[in-house]
């Protein structure tokens, strides 16, 4: 990995906290933390009521229990990862690893991408139930439940946005790793080293050898030096 890919070689310099509020990451992330909470604290502060009795409590949306436990369960784990992403996002620009800075880019746009599939299945269900809602008690936090639904679905909204805007920073990164990676196999601009037996002079480029001039005249001894 190269040390550019992901912009991990702007890495450095103070936080910019006006630049970072002005994302349109950032601004996203905030609303979509804002959406979760509407429509979490709305089913458990209102979408439930008591049938005949205090220990009996039904769901607002026809009485199916799974409708609201789903829609919190969505909300809140949708609220914590944007505190996450929001802070990772503060950080990101800190961050020199091009792998690190890869594997947080994956986790964004993967889970961007499995939320905004949840929160379309969450506004489909709430509204379905909600449609086939006969009991007056329920009706009577018919506003709270629209709230709900509506809210649900600008969560779809907010978190394919954010999806989008993931795989963008996701192909930019992956762009530009392509742009400083060259294969030595198949890089043509690099020359070959020169070979060791070239020779300036003569067609063969042969050269003769180191040897020739201080070989032993037969018949002669040399005494060996000690």
């Amino acid at each position: 990995m190269q040390g550019s890919a992901y912009g991990a070689s702007l890495a450095g310099g103070a936080f910019d906290l006006v630049n970072f509020v002005k994302q349109p990451q950032t601004i996203l992330r905030c609303l979509s933390w804002l959406f979760s909470i509407v429509v979490f604290a709305t089913i458990t502060a209102e979408g439930y009521y008591n049938e005949t009795t205090e220990s009996n409590i039904k769901c607002m949306f026809n009485s199916t229990d799974s409708a609201c436990s789903y829609g919190v369960g969505i909300g809140v784990l949708a609220f914590l990862a944007c505190v996450v992403f929001l802070i990772l996002d503060a950080y990101f620009p800190q961050i020199s690893n091009a792998k690190e800075r890869k594997l947080i880019v994956i986790g964004d746009l993967v889970f961007s991408a499995t939320w905004t599939f949840l929160w379309f299945v969450c506004f489909c269900v709430l509204a379905s139930q909600w449609s086939k809602t006969q009991d007056p008690k329920a009706s009577l936090n018919a506003d709270a439940a629209r709230a709900i639904v509506a809210f649900s679905f600008f969560s779809v909204i907010t978190w394919g946005l954010l999806s989008f805007y993931a795989y963008v920073r996701y192909r930019q990164g992956v762009s530009e790793f392509d742009q400083e990676y060259r294969d030595p196999a198949n890089d043509q601009s690099t020359p070959y080293p020169p070979s060791p037996y070239a020779s300036s002079s003569g067609p063969t480029g042969y050269q003769q050898s180191p040897f020739s001039q201080n070989q032993e005249q037969p018949g002669e001894y040399q005494p060996p030096a000690y």
